[in-house]
């Protein structure tokens, strides 16, 4: 009897456990694919409230990790960047087991792109961006983005080389050639590998010429012709200095 007894209430321990928790797991489910849909639609804010609910109260379940990542997209779609990475981040931080973790590291890589401005406003967003894209390359060698995430990282160097050569220009304007010269060797030893190296020779070249130091333009030129890779450019930095050699 007393064996009877007890596995009748085993038997209703497990329904009722059973149908305790069934229901709230299907509850999440329709919430999870609800907010799957408002994402779908572009209905980022609907997205973004349902998401975070499902993250919040999935966060132990298997929907946990996938509710916090697409949290994080309905964000970065919205183009809320700043509120995105601190989704995907929290993800990073709370489960870095989940499969999601390249891709949110990848989209933070995104986020710092995105914010970064054009060359002549302040640029940390776009240092920020390099740091985080070199640092994905070190973590995932062989990640899918590997190409854009090399594409990207060119792209932001120019910029940042190109800040730096338009304020050696604004320099030679104002006719201050040797902060104009400090300039460009600064870009040519930190962008050494961007598209404006044969620029920044060339302007080294003119700006010695045109503060009368002929003889450092000539020298500077011969020490470093190699480095010109377009000869046009190298041609006009040999037609300048004998445009202004008075001797």
């Amino acid at each position: 009897m007393k064996k009877r007894y007890f596995i009748i209430l085993f038997t209703s321990l497990i329904i009722t456990s059973c149908s305790s928790t069934k229901p709230e797991e299907v509850d999440l489910q329709k919430q999870f694919d609800r907010a799957t849909n408002y994402l779908e639609k572009k209905r980022y804010m609907r997205a973004q409230e349902e998401f975070n609910s499902v993250a919040i109260r999935g966060l132990h379940t298997d929907l946990g990790d996938d509710a916090q990542f697409f949290l994080g997209e309905s964000y970065f779609l919205n183009k809320e960047y700043i509120l995105a990475i601190a989704e995907y981040d929290r993800l990073i931080r709370r489960m870095g087991f989940s499969e999601y973790v390249q891709k949110a590291r990848w989209r933070i890589c995104q986020c710092y792109v995105e914010q970064s401005p054009k060359y002549y406003h302040e640029q940390s967003s776009t240092e920020r961006a390099l740091s985080k894209l070199q640092e994905f390359l070190d973590d995932y060698p062989n990640t899918e983005f590997h190409e854009e995430a090399l594409t990207t990282i060119t792209n932001m160097r120019n910029k940042l080389a190109t800040k730096l050569y338009e304020s050696g220009r604004l320099y030679v304007k104002m006719e201050e050639y040797a902060s104009a010269i400090i300039t460009y060797e600064d870009l040519l030893a930190n962008y050494y590998d961007t598209e404006l190296v044969d620029d920044a020779h060339l302007q080294i070249v003119k700006c010695h010429a045109l503060a009368g130091e002929i003889e450092k333009a000539v020298d500077y030129l011969a020490n470093n012709r190699k480095q010109f890779s377009n000869d046009d450019q190298l041609a006009e930095a040999e037609k300048f200095i004998k445009q202004n050699d008075k001797n």
